[in-house]
């Protein structure tokens, strides 16, 4: 085992991990706010908005994340504006996060229907029953309600996007996958620089479903 280029070239590590974190972030905040859309289309009366919703789920399913990067990076229309701590990165982190964010959002939405569906039907009934809107019963009573029950699966998407994040690196993000390779090209050293990688991975999704878990415990005792 030869890890002689590590303090030179750390930094390269910092900085992927870095725009992984952030990268995963963006695209499980977006996908949850993507997903709870579609979910709530998916489960309305409203034929349209069902078929949309269902669609959607099925196409975003049904192909490759990798064509879907490809499809967004080149078929953004308009070119983005640069971000500060990105650099000449930004178009390539931007489309990189609407992909996964788009891709995120499919899977999101059935585990935010499938919560919404476990709630039981007698607090919608109740709520009506006082007179309160499907709107405002969704929003204040059933919702909060799923959203606590769906939180570790949540979480499990979060670690998912982080371990699939590695694929933006073919559209050139300099995220921890990206930043290995370069390591690899520039010292001619195969197989270290991807140990590190895995290595770091295992830190971020080790720690993060730690305190997943530390989130469960704290909910199963307030219950």
């Amino acid at each position: 085992m030869n890890f002689s280029f590590l303090p030179k070239y750390y930094p390269f590590f910092i900085i992927g991990a870095k725009n992984t974190v952030l990268l995963a972030l963006f695209a499980v905040a977006l996908g949850v706010v993507l997903g709870v859309v579609l979910a709530l289309m998916r489960i309305s009366k409203n034929k349209i908005f069902n078929f949309i919703s269902t669609a959607y789920v099925e196409i975003i399913r049904g192909t490759p994340v990798m064509v879907q990067i490809f499809i967004i990076y080149y078929g953004l229309p308009f070119d983005f504006p640069s971000i500060g701590f990105l650099g000449s990165n930004s178009e390539e982190f931007i489309a990189g996060v609407v992909a996964l964010s788009i891709n995120s959002g499919a899977y999101v939405a059935e585990i935010i229907r499938s919560g919404i569906q476990s709630v039981d039907k007698g607090q919608m009934e109740a709520a009506r029953s006082l007179g309160m809107p499907y709107s405002t019963a969704m929003r204040y009573i059933i919702v909060p309600q799923a959203f606590k029950n769906i939180l570790p699966a949540l979480g499990n998407e979060f670690i998912v996007v982080i371990k699939e994040s590695a694929i933006v690196s073919v559209i050139g993000i300099n995220e921890l996958m990206y930043n290995a390779n370069t390591v690899r090209g520039n010292t001619f050293i195969p197989l270290e620089p991807l140990i590190v990688a895995a290595a770091i991975y295992f830190i971020l999704t080790f720690t993060l479903s730690k305190l997943l878990g530390l989130v469960e415990r704290r909910l199963k005792v307030s219950d």
